[in-house]
């Protein structure tokens, strides 16, 4: 897969959390969030955390846990607004999947380049 760049805006990072306090973004800065969303992307452990929480952990489709070992977030912040961007090779499913398990629905999708 080719590698994409997605600018992504979070609303207001200070109360940006995901519905599942333990799987949920822990830090308060930009670059909190950008090291735990980098993590989270390079690294299995958010995805197989959220798998063993589900009712039947079989059935969960095991490409959802695909990883990026060279994925790379950068945050900054602006007022109460912050400006991320991820570069990956992963698919917008699954990058939308750990931002949502990190930071539920307090973000939006801006663009989307070649990376």
């Amino acid at each position: 897969m080719s590698t994409q760049r997605y600018y992504i805006v979070v609303d207001n990072l200070a109360k940006a959390r995901g519905p599942v306090g333990e799987l949920s973004f822990t830090g308060e800065s930009p670059d909190d969030f950008a090291a735990q969303l980098q993590r989270a992307l390079r690294e299995p452990a958010l995805f197989q955390q959220w798998k063993a929480l589900q009712p039947d952990p079989d059935a969960i489709d095991d490409s959802m846990g695909s990883n990026d070992p060279a994925a790379t977030v950068t945050a900054k912040q602006h007022d109460l607004r912050c400006d991320v961007t991820v570069t990956t090779t992963l698919p917008h499913s699954i990058v939308k999947h750990r931002l949502s398990l990190l930071i539920g629905r307090s973000w939006t999708l801006r663009d989307v380049t070649a990376g």
